[in-house]
């Protein structure tokens, strides 16, 4: 093994390690080549949703902290959540800072997406806050949810941590994706998030998916992916703001088999639409009534 300097590894304490930690799902489903699907929360805080979500069948929970009010705290508890529902809690931080990063991930996440990533030093940075030594400068901390709160030793326990997590980064603007190749080449990331959304927005065409840059774009992500996947790692791509465009989004993952994270939903657009259908119910009963 590679990953811990000093005395030989005791593979029996290692293994204890890895067996204490919950399965991380998106992670183990990107692995095998399945495509893995995300609902977002931003509004709605009760931890039952996130039984909702799993009982769906989605294989992760994003938990918005760039676009929604959520507290950390809020965050936390709902990752813990998500651990006990078998489903992966992904934290979407606003910032890329140690003190965001690290603390999702301390508080039950076991990934975390940043968004805004534009180049490599960046990239480098998240790495740095979100995996233990050596691949990173996470500060040491004892029994995390993700480990179902073990006392192991902080050796093996940050090898199984950081084997256990995903790193997400997003690119979303012309800039980023002009450095995707340096950015997807960094040890450490896993995933590299296409933001559709800012993306379309800051290519001057906002909301313009069907664009063919929008999809030169993607290509070129996937390229990169593609190109730093060696020596047994593996870098894949995901699809964020094409929750309404599944059509799209099965475009772009039959095209590009580096494509297996979508983010496919969110809290706020379901319950518009619920709302919405349920207020046409009600003027038509209404009209019925009256007529």
């Amino acid at each position: 093994m590679t990953l811990s300097k000093g005395k030989a590894l005791d593979e029996v304490q290692l293994a204890a390690a890895r067996k204490a930690m919950v399965p991380n799902v998106l992670r183990d489903k990107t692995r095998r080549g399945g495509l893995a699907h995300s609902c977002s929360l931003k509004m709605i805080s009760n931890v039952e949703a996130v039984h909702f979500i799993a009982l769906a069948g989605y294989d992760a929970v994003l938990l918005d902290l760039e676009h929604g009010s959520f507290s950390l705290d809020t965050a936390n508890q709902l990752s813990c959540a998500a651990l006990l529902a078998g489903i992966t809690p992904i934290v979407r931080v606003p910032a890329n800072t140690s003190d965001w990063i690290s603390r999702a991930l301390d508080g039950g996440a076991q990934a975390v997406i940043v968004p805004h990533v534009q180049n490599a030093q960046e990239a480098e940075n998240v790495v740095r806050y979100a995996r233990f030594a050596p691949l990173g400068e996470r500060s040491a901390t004892g029994g995390m949810p993700i480990m179902r709160y073990a006392n192991l030793p902080p050796r093996y326990a940050n090898i199984a941590c950081n084997e256990n997590i995903t790193v997400i980064c997003m690119v979303e603007s012309v800039k980023a994706v002009e450095c995707v190749e340096s950015i997807a080449a960094v040890p450490g990331v896993d995933v590299i998030l296409v933001g559709h959304g800012d993306l379309t927005q800051d290519m001057g065409i906002p909301g313009e998916y069907d664009d063919p840059r929008v999809g030169e774009a993607f290509a070129r992500v996937c390229a990169a992916a593609k190109k730093a996947s060696v020596n047994g790692r593996k870098v894949h791509v995901g699809m964020g703001g094409l929750h309404t465009r599944p059509d799209l989004q099965e475009k772009l993952v039959k095209k590009h088999p580096e494509a297996r994270f979508a983010m496919s939903g969110a809290d706020s657009g379901f319950l518009l639409a619920g709302i919405m259908g349920g207020g046409k119910i009600s003027q038509g009963v209404s009209a019925g009534v009256l007529a």
